[in-house]
């Protein structure tokens, strides 16, 4: 008898034995994406878990260097300076595209809005404070603008949502380039901070009056109106995948670490304020078997993953883009 359940309690044991869990965190823009892929993978792949934190990309990139998590996950790219504190070699392995959406909450106006780069710049360097300015009348005529203060919500956290949106008003704005610059994390003229893209959509719900910047997906599930803007081509564009996807087809020939910027780029069809995401892979795992593991997921994201991207909002990964990323999975160890 007492063998008998000896023997149960090592069979009840036995998957526990062979299950492998990772965990990471990141980026909170590509966060409705990841989670996901990994309950597909997870259902797949009943021996792996993989558990995320939606922490901001700050906070990924931070972790990954520390060596407190498998991956890690940024919307804006690892620096020189940061890839060097690396205890071993960091890939950023491009997953998706996404977009940062100008979000507003204005009273009584129904109508989208069009943006300007000058008037986005303008809001958010705290020049523009009122719904009314000559400015924002100018580029939506017939709309009814509210005489009322402008509240302008940004990252309270160090965030890559933050780093595209600051390398787009970079791109645009001289002052902006030569004040508050782009990172993660700025000096922010005006405003006031939410943490995470959740914080901030929440902030924008709340606030009557307000504008932020969200990943397109944040601002589809809280139902938060979200303006045009327009391009490099003169054109206003919404975000939409078919937008985020010629931002991409800009991208002539992709650099072989995958760090490149898609903000403000040509073509009359491409949404101006779009990024790659990127998963930051170790190229050699403490544990063989995690490596093993995290390249088998990267695989499968490329092969079957890329398929579940439309119904989140996101773009998927080039063809080109995608053939060298399966090449690159090959150095995760």
């Amino acid at each position: 008898m007492i063998r008998r359940i000896a023997l149960l309690c090592l069979a009840l044991a036995l998957p526990a034995l062979g299950q492998t869990r990772l965990n990471g965190a990141g980026a909170t823009f590509p966060y409705p994406m990841y989670s996901k892929w990994f309950s597909e993978y997870r259902k797949a792949h009943p021996d792996v878990e993989i558990n995320y934190q939606s922490i901001g990309s700050g906070g990924g990139i931070r972790q990954v260097l520390a060596g407190t998590v498998d991956f890690g996950a940024t919307d804006g790219p690892m620096t020189d300076e940061q890839l060097s504190q690396a205890k071993t070699k960091i890939l950023h392995i491009p997953t998706v595209l996404g977009a940062d959406v100008p979000a507003y909450n204005i009273p009584g106006v129904t109508e989208e809005l069009k943006f300007t780069p000058d008037v986005l710049a303008g809001i958010f360097l705290g020049k523009i404070t009122s719904w009314n300015d000559p400015a924002l009348a100018k580029i939506n005529p017939g709309v009814n603008l509210p005489n009322q203060p402008i509240i302008v919500i940004h990252r309270s956290d160090g965030s890559g949502t933050t780093y595209i949106w600051t390398d787009y008003l970079s791109k645009v704005s001289s002052e902006w380039a030569n004040g508050p610059g782009k990172g993660t994390s700025v000096k922010w003229p005006v405003g006031l901070g939410g943490k995470g893209n959740e914080g901030v959509a929440g902030q924008i719900r709340q606030l009557q009056g307000s504008i932020g910047y969200v990943e397109l997906i944040y601002a589809v599930q809280n139902k938060i109106p979200y303006g045009t803007v327009k391009n490099a081509a003169g054109n206003f564009v919404k975000a939409s995948l078919e937008s985020v996807t010629a931002a991409a087809a800009s991208v002539k020939s992709m650099p072989a670490d995958f760090r490149v910027s898609i903000t403000n780029a040509p073509g009359k069809d491409a949404y101006p304020i779009s990024s790659f995401t990127w998963l930051l892979i170790p190229e050699k795992s403490k544990d063989p078997s995690k490596g093993k593991t995290l390249a088998d997921f990267l695989n499968w994201m490329v092969d079957d993953g890329q398929k579940m991207t439309a119904e989140l909002a996101y773009a998927p990964l080039p063809e080109n883009v995608a053939t060298k990323v399966k090449a690159a999975i090959k150095q995760v160890k």
